[in-house]
């Protein structure tokens, strides 16, 4: 029998490592096993041109490579269990792989709230199936939507509904501006204003304690007890890793699947992990282990994991540099565009305004200790040629002093 890898997980972090893992030399059998029925497509414009209608689900699906065209794909199956010490996962149709290597790419699930009230009218925003569900209901005359989760897909949700027509629109969030965690108050200010000029209310300050309806959702109750009035609810609270094929193994899985510094999993040569359910120390920083959702992140994994895990299963010696990826987002609402380069999150306590302002094309620094370790531009395309051209400084910089284990 061919030796394989197995790779659990078929969207795009999966897509990637296939692919790497035939660019660093593997020529036996890779098997991708997902649980959507689709091939890899690009999940970002879910929230924005495919819930507005602009994007057919074929300008979304990635065109692989032809160096994996031999791949085997095991789609709309999930992997429910696994055996580590034996080199076995588990499907949910009752069958078992062997692998010689594993790669764990499975990704993020949506959060929901755990409150009192119906489910029906109630939304998340992760896979294709969800946002044509949605968009089905916010095309209805006379909608009025809530947002729960001032994050990324929660702004770029409101943003997409207010260019739908939708009649109201309204985000909640216990924190005091949206985004407020990742950028800060300066640019967190900057949204609020910009989304409430184009239409978007705001609650802020409070949380979600219950929803009102019978059959299918008609308000959200607050913390307060203020009820929202809600035809459609989309709630946007964060994310959970799909880890739970993975108990019973010994592993790190609090938050997604620790990994060492090559992205090896548990201490296993044969095993790694990529994509954002990874939870790795960057050596650009501090070292500090953590989860990154960018997009960016699953091709960056992806290289690194593959060339390990093919040196190990060719019984290659080699030394690599630990993983350093630089993280990039950005995030389009309305009409401007936020572009992010580095960890503005690591200089939150250290944050100035490098060039325009606030109220129109703004770039914005991030700082540790003095040193620059993010920027995030928000605005039109001469904001985001701004803050790329700070890209090379960042990748210059040295890494932070340790923080914590690696």
């Amino acid at each position: 029998m061919s030796p394989r890898i197995v790779v659990a997980g078929a969207s795009m972090a999966g897509l990637r490592a296939a692919e790497q893992l035939r660019a660093a030399g593997w020529t036996g059998t890779i098997t991708l096993v997902g649980d959507e029925p689709h091939m890899p497509y690009n999940r970002p414009p879910l929230s924005k041109e495919v819930l507005a209608g602009r994007a057919p689900f074929t300008s979304l699906a990635f065109r692989p490579r032809t160096s994996v065209a031999d791949v085997e794909w095991r789609l709309g199956t999930k992997v429910v269990a696994s055996r580590l010490c034996e080199r076995i996962v588990e499907l949910d149709d009752a069958s078992a792989l062997s692998y010689d290597g594993l790669v764990v790419a499975t990704g993020m699930r949506p959060r929901r709230i755990r409150c009192p009230g119906p489910l029906a009218g109630r939304h998340t925003v992760r896979t294709l199936a969800d946002a044509r569900g949605l968009r089905d209901e916010l095309t209805r005359p006379g909608a009025r939507l809530v947002v729960v989760g001032a994050g990324f897909i929660g702004c770029e949700v409101a943003a997409t509904a207010v260019g739908l027509g939708v009649r109201e629109v309204r985000v909640v969030d216990p924190l005091p501006l949206p985004m407020v965690g990742p950028l800060g108050e300066l640019l967190g200010r900057a949204l609020l204003k910009r989304h409430e000029e184009r239409g978007v209310r705001f609650s802020l300050g409070t949380g979600v304690a219950g929803f009102k309806g019978e059959d299918r959702v008609t308000g959200v109750v607050l913390g307060d007890g203020t009820v929202l009035p809600a035809d459609v609810v989309v709630e946007s609270v964060g994310s959970l890793a799909n880890t739970e094929w993975l108990d019973g193994n010994g592993l790190d899985l609090a938050d997604g699947v620790r990994t060492d510094e090559h992205l090896r999993v548990g201490g296993r040569p044969d095993v790694v992990a990529v994509g954002d359910v990874a939870r790795f120390p960057n050596a650009r920083y501090d070292g500090v282990a953590r989860r990154v959702e960018h997009w960016s992140i699953p091709t960056d994994t992806a290289k690194h994991a593959a060339k390990v895990l093919v040196a190990h299963l060719n019984g290659v010696e080699a030394e690599w540099e630990p993983f350093a990826p630089l993280p990039t987002f950005w995030s389009d609402q309305h009409d401007f565009r936020l572009q992010s380069f580095g960890a503005p999150a690591l200089g939150a306590d250290d944050v100035r305004v490098l060039d325009g302002d606030p109220a129109g094309d703004v770039l914005v620094g991030y700082h540790h200790d003095g040193r620059l370790v993010g920027v995030v531009a928000l605005g039109g395309p001469a904001a985001g040629a701004a803050a790329a051209r700070h890209r090379a400084e960042l990748l210059k910089q040295p890494a932070l002093t340790a923080q914590g284990s690696a």
